[in-house]
């Protein structure tokens, strides 16, 4: 559990412990356990913390308190119930604290993100103003011939005199493919290039 997270309670824990001693059969049904400054020696805490700590286990009914006799174990049941909801309480929080991570997690990639498209505007800002070309996209088609060959075996310069600047893979943007890059369906070929570039990527990509 992270440190900073918050922990139960001193007496939730002693009231937890003298449960499980309960529930175990170390300390039998009908048994009066020690007084409040037995247990507090025992555990190292105020008579008060023990107090609490009965008061606790008095209202899930395992123990009954009298001021002349103390507290008397009542019920092994109840103390196993106790033991349970304990554990359930704590699973939930390991979800919380999970849950708390994951939404950690998630606001660390949305910057990401926004960070990536940032740099994507700026690369293209970069492109527009220092570049006589236009960007332009084109879509690789379930049927086109280039699908499974790499830049490099497609000879996609030398066909079409157009740079291909990045691929756009579903939500991954690849800048800058090398020759090895494989083209796939659906790919969305980002390239610079003049207006008659542009038509010859279009008819390369269709019929290769």
């Amino acid at each position: 559990m992270n440190s900073k997270d918050a922990v139960a309670p001193i007496y939730s824990q002693i009231a937890l412990d003298i449960a499980l001693r309960i529930s175990r059969g170390e300390i039998k049904e009908k048994t009066k356990l020690y007084g409040r400054s037995v247990l507090a020696s025992q555990y190292g805490v105020s008579p008060e913390t023990i107090r609490r700590a009965m008061r606790l286990l008095e209202d899930m009914e395992v123990v009954e308190t009298h001021e002349s006799r103390g507290s008397v174990v009542i019920s092994k049941a109840k103390a196993q119930e106790y033991v349970d909801k304990f554990s359930e309480y704590n699973d939930i929080r390991a979800k919380q604290q999970r849950l708390k991570e994951l939404l950690q997690e998630q606001e660390r990639l949305c910057r990401q993100i926004i960070e990536a498209a940032d740099s994507i505007v700026r690369i293209n800002e970069h492109f527009t103003i220092t570049l006589p070309f236009h960007i332009y996209e084109e879509t690789i088609p379930a049927t086109s011939p280039l699908i499974d060959k790499t830049l490099e075996e497609t000879r996609f310069w030398q066909k079409t005199r157009a740079t291909i600047i990045a691929l756009r893979r579903g939500d991954q943007i690849i800048l800058s493919p090398g020759p090895y890059a494989t083209l796939m369906a659906g790919d969305i070929v980002m390239y610079i290039g003049d207006t008659k570039s542009v038509e010859a990527v279009i008819s390369f990509i269709s019929n290769g």
